[in-house]
């Protein structure tokens, strides 16, 4: 049994998951890029493969097409936009992924980025640096309104650190009636800081959507860098009507995109699921999925 490994961070903290499958007798082929895979790069891995356990890399039904041996895909990771989920089920490949590991590390990444801003540390810190002496006036976190769109857990986990700051917390997610406010247009209108959770690659913040906001907002990105009309938030950096922008998640990745012209942007390179404890827990969860999918448990 082959199993081959498409996240480049993989066992680079942890040995955990590794040794689960090693001690099962599996041979193991971890990604020899250190980087996210091309196209090219992940068909050639996939040969003679029964299982993948997949990070960003592109799953399409021409990469399913050149493995004829897979039976089992296990993201490392929520989000399944890379994998073409029914092309695998059409040719019998089960998918699966791990949505409770990163929670606790994506909300603790949204949190830091607010943080960082409200306080101003960025520019503190870079004044610093270049022997300026300046004393900046951040913001407070309570009272502020935050819009959350998307309240599966990350959401949740998100508003439940925010509450603990005196916030006023508005949700905004369609799938749960319980709890959502009945128009994302008012939410937009009242917000001071608006974060986005929801799955899916449809946009969300479009250019309507900025017409609508406070001047001097707050935007949080750990989902989907397509949520946002990217020239739209760059016009809104540039004229002050965004003051600040934090995004862990881009259209395209690596990213090298406009908003990198911006000084108000905070842009990270997809690593919201970076803790040694979060990365652990996922590839744990993952070899665990792609065990019982090859028939081991």
């Amino acid at each position: 049994m082959k199993i081959v490994v498409g996240a480049s961070s993989f066992a680079e903290k942890s040995k955990k998951a590794l040794n689960a499958l090693l001690a099962r007798g599996i041979e193991v082929v971890l990604n020899p890029y250190g980087r996210k895979m091309t196209k090219e790069e992940i068909i050639d891995h996939l040969k003679d493969a029964d299982g993948l356990l997949a990070g960003l890399e592109t799953i399409d039904a021409e990469v399913l097409d050149r493995a004829p041996k897979l039976k089992a895909i296990a993201r490392i990771g929520i989000g399944m936009d890379n994998i073409d989920i029914d092309a695998a089920h059409q040719r019998g490949i089960k998918v699966s992924n791990t949505p409770d590991a990163p929670t606790e590390a994506v909300g603790e990444m949204v949190l830091a980025a607010l943080l960082a801003i409200s306080r101003q540390i960025i520019p503190l810190n870079a004044d610093m640096h270049n022997k300026i002496w300046k004393k900046r006036i951040g913001f407070s976190l309570h009272g502020k309104t935050v819009l959350i769109i998307g309240y599966g857990r990350i959401g949740q986990k998100v508003a439940e650190l925010l509450k603990l700051f005196g916030t006023h917390i508005l949700i905004y997610d369609p799938n749960r009636p319980d709890v959502t406010i009945n128009c994302l247009e008012d939410g937009l209108q009242l917000a001071d800081i608006i974060s986005l959770h929801a799955s899916g690659n449809s946009e969300i913040l479009n250019e309507n959507s900025f017409s609508l906001m406070k001047r001097g907002v707050v935007i949080l990105n750990s989902a989907r860098g397509n949520l946002i009309n990217e020239n739209k938030l760059y016009e809104a950096l540039k004229s002050g009507l965004v003051a600040w922008y934090w995004g862990d998640v881009h259209p395209v990745e690596p990213y090298y995109g406009k908003l990198t012209e911006c000084e108000n942007a905070i842009l990270t390179p997809h690593t919201s699921t970076y803790t040694d404890r979060c990365r652990e827990l996922m590839e744990y969860e993952a070899a665990k999925n792609i065990l019982r999918d090859l028939g081991y448990e």
